[in-house]
C-alpha cells in the first residue's frame, strides 16, 4: 500500500482523538502535550496539501509526496506512543494497520534510495506556478545568482552591511513595494493582495542570503501593512510611495529586554509634550533585536502611551519614527525635531549578518503628533496595527525557510557529487540518497504548504495555515541545513563553507517572527483545543 491519503486521514483523526483528551485542561498546564500535537500537526497538514497537489504516480513529485507523507504520519505515532497515556490512548489505538503498511512500503530503503537517485539526476524542483509568477520566480532568481550569492559569504564573515549595490538593485525590481498597492507607487494589486508573489521573491533572495537579501523586505511590509490598517490618509500618501520605492528603509522596533514575543507587555514610554509650540510625544526606553536600524531611515516602534490602560494591550501605540541612516555598528541621533537622543548598538550573531540587529535606546526622543500612526484616532490602536503588520511575517518566514533549503541542498549534492569517499562518489551511497531524498521532500512539502497559506491569506484569513507554514519550515531547515553540513563533512564546519552559513542562518528562523514555543502553544495549541477546522 502506498497511496498516502488513507494513512493521511486516519492520521488526522488520531490527532483531533489525542487533542480532544486536553480540552477540559488550562492550556498551560499541558504545554508539553500541546508542543507534541503542534508539531506533528504542522506536519499533517503540510501531508494534506501535498496529497491534494500531488499526483499519484512514480515520477519523482509522487516519490517525494510518499517519503513526505510518510514521515508526518510516523512522527505522529511515535510522538503518541511514546505519551499514550498523556492524552487516554493505548498503544494498540496509536497504531493503525493500514497505516504501518503505509509507512513500511513508502520508507522501505530500496524505495528511499530509488527517489534519491532521481533527485540526484534531476536536481531539486520547483513547486510549478502560473506564467506571471514563474517570471517573478525567474527575474529574482537570476539577481540572486547574479548580485546576491557573489558577495554573500564575505558579507557573513566580515559581518558587513548589505552592499549598495543589493539594496539599489532590489529598488529598481521594485521589491520594497511588493506589498504597497499600486495606486500608492507598488506592486500589490489595488483591491486584494499577492501574498504568493511576496512568498515567491522571499524564497529566491534567501536563497542567494537570508541575511543580505532574503529579510530585506519583511520590515518595508510590516510598515506597510500597519499603515494601511490605522494610517491617516495623509500619512500613507506620504510614506508609502517612499516604502514602495526602498527610500527610506524601514526597521520595526517592537521587541524589548523584557517584552519578546508578549508584545502587550512592551513597557517604552511615549510622553505627550509640547516643544516649541508644536504638539508631540517624547520616547523614553528600550528596543532590542531591531534588525537594520542603523542602515534605515524610519523606525516604526510600538510604544506605551497609557500605563494604566486594561487590558494592558490597549495602552499601546505605534509611531514612525524618522532618523539618520547609518552604514556602522553603532550611532548616536539627536532627534530630527528637536530634543531627545536615540543611540544604537549592533548585536553581535552567529549568523544572519548583513542587516545587524541592534539595541536601542531611547532617551527624551521628541517625534511630532503626525508620527502616530492614525494620530488622534491611533492612541490606544498600536497592538492592533502591530498584528495586522505581522500579519504576513510568519508566512514570509516559511518562505526565507525555504530558500534556504534550497541553497543548502543544491550545495549539498554538489559537493556529494565530486567527493569521492572509499572509490565512489559520497552521493552514489545508499545513506546519502536517503538523505536527499528526505531534504528534496521536505523542500516540496514547505513550498506546498507556504503557497498554500498564501492563498488562503488572500482569500481574507490563512493567519492559522501561516503559523502552520512556519512552525513546519522553521524546523525543516534546521534539519536541512545540518545535514547538508553532514554530507560535507569536515569542510562543512569550516566558517569558509556556504554549509557552515546556511546552518547558523537557520537556527534563527525558529526565534523570530514569532518563536516556535509561542507559534505551537499559544496559535497551534489554542486553535487545536477549540477544535479548529484545518487540517
Amino acid at each position: 500500500m502506498d497511496e498516502p491519503r488513507p494513512a493521511v486521514a486516519a492520521a488526522v483523526a488520531l490527532l483531533r482523538t489525542a487533542a480532544s483528551a486536553l480540552r477540559e485542561r488550562a492550556a498551560d498546564d499541558v504545554q508539553i502535550e500541546l508542543r507534541e500535537l503542534a508539531l506533528s500537526w504542522a506536519k499533517l497538514y503540510a501531508a494534506q496539501v501535498v496529497v491534494e497537489a500531488t499526483p499519484t504516480g512514480e515520477g519523482l513529485p509522487g516519490a517525494l509526496s510518499r517519503i513526505f507523507c510518510a514521515e508526518a504520519v510516523g512522527n505522529l505515532h511515535a510522538r503518541l506512543r511514546a505519551r499514550h497515556s498523556a492524552f487516554g490512548l493505548t498503544p494498540a489505538a496509536v497504531d493503525h494497520a493500514p497505516s504501518l503498511a503505509f509507512l513500511d512500503a513508502a520508507l522501505a530503503p530500496a524505495a528511499v534510495a530509488a527517489a534519491g537517485e532521481q533527485v540526484r539526476a534531476i536536481g531539486i524542483e520547483n513547486v510549478a506556478l502560473d506564467g506571471e509568477h514563474e517570471l517573478m520566480r525567474s527575474t529574482f532568481r537570476r539577481f540572486a545568482e547574479e548580485k546576491v550569492m557573489p558577495e554573500a559569504a564575505e558579507i557573513h564573515r566580515r559581518n558587513a552591511m548589505v552592499p549598495g549595490a543589493i539594496i539599489d538593485g532590489l529598488r529598481e525590481l521594485g521589491c520594497f513595494g511588493l506589498c504597497v498597492p499600486a495606486r500608492y507607487g507598488g506592486l500589490n494589486p489595488d483591491h486584494g493582495d499577492d501574498s504568493l508573489g511576496m512568498v515567491v521573491v522571499t524564497e529566491e533572495l534567501s536563497r542567494g542570503s537570508l541575511g543580505a537579501a532574503g529579510s530585506l523586505i519583511t520590515r518595508p511590509e510590516i510598515m506597510a501593512r500597519a499603515l494601511l490598517a490605522g494610517g491617516t490618509e495623509a500619512q500613507k500618501a506620504h510614506w508609502l510611495p517612499g516604502v514602495a520605492a526602498g527610500d527610506p528603509l524601514v526597521a520595526v522596533a517592537v521587541t524589548e529586554p523584557d517584552a519578546g514575543s508578549d508584545v502587550a507587555a512592551v513597557a517604552l514610554r511615549a510622553a505627550p509634550k509640547r516643544l516649541g509650540g508644536q504638539r508631540g510625544w517624547a520616547l523614553s526606553g528600550a528596543k532590542t533585536w531591531c534588525t537594520f536600524a542603523g542602515k534605515a531611515g524610519v523606525v516604526l516602534v510600538l510604544a506605551r502611551t497609557d500605563p494604566a490602560a486594561a487590558p494592558a494591550h490597549r495602552g499601546l501605540s505605534l509611531f514612525l519614527v524618522e532618523k539618520p541612516s547609518s552604514d556602522g555598528h553603532s550611532f548616536r541621533h539627536a532627534s530630527m525635531h528637536g530634543g531627545g537622543t536615540l543611540t544604537g548598538r549592533a548585536i553581535p550573531t552567529i549568523g544572519y549578518r548583513g542587516m545587524h540587529s541592534f539595541e536601542l535606546a531611547f532617551d527624551d526622543y521628541f517625534v511630532p503628533h503626525g508620527a502616530l500612526v492614525g494620530e488622534d484616532r491611533g492612541q490606544g490602536r498600536g497592538f492592533y496595527y502591530t498584528m495586522r503588520g505581522f500579519a504576513g511575517g510568519r508566512l514570509q518566514t516559511a518562505a526565507r525557510a525555504t530558500g534556504v533549503m534550497r541553497a543548502a541542498v543544491e550545495r549539498a549534492l554538489a559537493y556529494a557529487e565530486q567527493r569521492t569517499v572509499f572509490g565512489r562518489p559520497v552521493a552514489s551511497y545508499p545513506l546519502t540518497l536517503a538523505k536527499l531524498a528526505g531534504m528534496a521532500a521536505a523542500i516540496r512539502a514547505c513550498q506546498h504548504v507556504s503557497y498554500a497559506a498564501a492563498a488562503a491569506m488572500d482569500g481574507g484569513d490563512g493567519q492559522l495555515e501561516a503559523s502552520l507554514a512556519k512552525l513546519l519550515a522553521c524546523r525543516a531547515a534546521e534539519w536541512v541545513t545540518r545535514e547538508s553540513m553532514q554530507i560535507h563533512g569536515g569542510m562543512g564546519y569550516a566558517e569558509e563553507s556556504d554549509a557552515s552559513r546556511y546552518y547558523v542562518d537557520a537556527r534563527v528562523l525558529s526565534i523570530f517572527e514569532g518563536t516556535e514555543e509561542t507559534l505551537a502553544l499559544k496559535v497551534v495549541g489554542k486553535a487545536l483545543l477549540a477544535g479548529a477546522a484545518v487540517p
